[in-house]
């Protein structure tokens, strides 16, 4: 009796445990609908002057700088139909702090070409990211042949001798070589489906303790 006793006290404790799961899940789900929400508020928004107060992840923002094109970086990507390519990234100096600005997309063909060198660095238009963080892996960048995997910081350092904000540009227009990324609030949301996995497996271990319940007690 005593021993049925506690089996019954695990399984509670179990079926307490997924519910409590599930629970979190749905709480995370409504934190990553805000999220997103305002994300894409904020893409939607007019841009605003880059300031030092004013700078968050999805800010649309307007600035003027000086591009370095002699130390431009060719990140390897691919672009939204699936093809490879480099991304084209240029320091960026915006009055006297130092950023990447991600100019977008170009077939291997066009590395080095001075075809891609034009912006209109006294009008930029773009959107403000965080970096994320180096996948570790990724093959190792060869900044000899100026061939990029990750946008490594000590990496950068070596090649410009310069540190950069933890924002990125990411520039917005009608721009063909290199065509700029359209940025989306393309954050992974599988909390809802995390939710109905632990409440289903809650009710699984439920039905089949009162089966083995009625069977045996």
């Amino acid at each position: 009796m005593k021993n049925k006793f506690l089996f019954s006290v695990f399984v509670y404790f179990i079926i307490l445990v997924l519910i409590s799961l599930g629970s979190w899940q749905l709480y995370r789900l409504d934190w990553k609908l805000n999220l997103i929400s305002e994300i894409n508020n904020s893409l939607k928004n007019d841009p605003v002057e880059l300031s030092k107060s004013n700078k968050k992840n999805y800010l649309r923002i307007r600035t003027s700088g000086k591009v370095d094109f002699d130390k431009q970086i060719y990140l390897y990507n691919l672009n939204d139909s699936g093809k490879p390519g480099f991304e084209v990234i240029n320091p960026i100096l915006i009055g006297n702090e130092n950023y990447l600005i991600n100019r977008g997309w170009i077939p291997f063909d066009k590395k080095d070409k001075a075809e891609i060198n034009v912006l209109n660095a006294k009008s930029i238009i773009g959107t403000l990211k965080t970096q994320s963080k180096a996948n570790s892996f990724k093959p190792d960048n060869d900044i000899n042949e100026n061939y990029w995997f990750t946008l490594n910081r000590d990496d950068i350092f070596s090649y410009t001798g310069k540190n950069f904000s933890k924002y990125i540009i990411y520039l917005n227009g009608d721009y063909k070589a290199p065509k700029p990324k359209v940025i989306t609030a393309n954050i992974s949301n599988n909390h809802k489906k995390y939710a109905i996995t632990w409440f289903s497996m809650a009710i699984s271990i439920l039905l089949i303790y009162l089966y083995f319940r009625k069977k045996n007690y």
